[in-house]
């Protein structure tokens, strides 16, 4: 038995002495054909719909228009330092960088997407990308997503950004909340900040706002104007309100277009969905 455990040994080890061997002479092998390797061309790939920015602009940040890598020994190429460059772009989130046996260097780029432009009091443009960060607006393309303006005092530094205000905060969630639902985001085209730093929405159709107040509670917010724009309007028509506040948790609130008179108008009950499916509204 003992014999038998000390061959069992001496056979793994032999194994392992033929597989590393053999890895060696295959890492030498690809080393050997890599040190003879010339770059013939470099592939970009830049997937979505959204250009911020081009394959031009990619060769001009890894200069291959300058004849910098094509034609050059693939083991002088630093395809980490390439990676490194083309992730200082703003527009850039993800950059991968590798090349093949066959000389071809392939650079996969994933571009970030704007969710919001911010228009602040300084007269400084740029955008909200899904993540939450700042980013500066583009030459190349001009994005569709909501424009947020008004009394804005969030900066930019024309760079990669964190956001350093509440209210701009709050409109980053507001913009993803309306970006998420097919109905909202084709009715709302606007977000706006009044001088009390409360969120205003500004509808497609329609001439009245729609004082949101904060981020909180959005989906109540929403289901309540969704409710009213159901309910309500249909029955006193679309132009009658100025204004329309949803900010209160359980009631939603016209001013009058003529007196500016409030009508007030409270959820005092909800039936039951299964039977019924609707919210029951009276006026104050």
């Amino acid at each position: 038995m003992f014999k038998k455990r000390i061959w069992k040994r001496i056979l793994i080890g032999c194994a392992w002495a033929v597989s590393l061997g053999g890895l060696v002479v295959l890492m030498s092998f690809i080393e050997f054909k890599k040190s003879g390797v010339f770059c013939k061309a470099v592939k970009i790939y830049i997937p979505g719909n959204q250009y911020f920015i081009d394959k031009e602009e990619v060769d001009n940040i890894i200069n291959v228009h300058k004849h910098q890598l094509v034609g050059r020994n693939m083991e002088s190429i630093n395809l980490h330092d390439l990676e490194k460059r083309l992730k200082a772009n703003p527009f850039i989130e993800s950059a991968k960088v590798y090349a093949d046996m066959d000389g071809i260097i392939k650079v996969e780029i994933s571009q970030r997407e704007p969710v919001m432009r911010v228009m602040n009091q300084a007269g400084q443009d740029f955008y909200i990308d899904q993540h939450g960060l700042k980013i500066p607006m583009s030459s190349n393309f001009t994005a569709k997503v909501l424009v947020a303006n008004g009394y804005i005092d969030e900066v930019f530094g024309n760079k990669l950004d964190t956001l350093h205000t509440e209210i701009v905060t709050e409109l980053y969630k507001t913009a993803q909340f309306i970006n998420k639902d097919s109905l909202w985001s084709a009715q709302i085209t606007q977000l706006y900040v009044t001088q009390d730093h409360e969120i205003e929405l500004i509808p497609r159709i329609g001439t009245n706002r729609i004082l949101l107040g904060n981020a909180d509670s959005l989906q109540n917010k929403f289901h309540n104007l969704l409710v009213f724009y159901k309910q309500a309007l249909p029955q006193v028509g679309w132009d009658r309100y100025k204004l329309i506040n949803i900010k209160f948790a359980n009631q939603v609130v016209g001013v009058k277009n003529d007196n500016l008179k409030k009508d007030s108008l409270k959820a005092i009950a909800q039936a039951d969905s299964a039977k019924m499916g609707k919210d029951t509204f009276t006026n104050n």
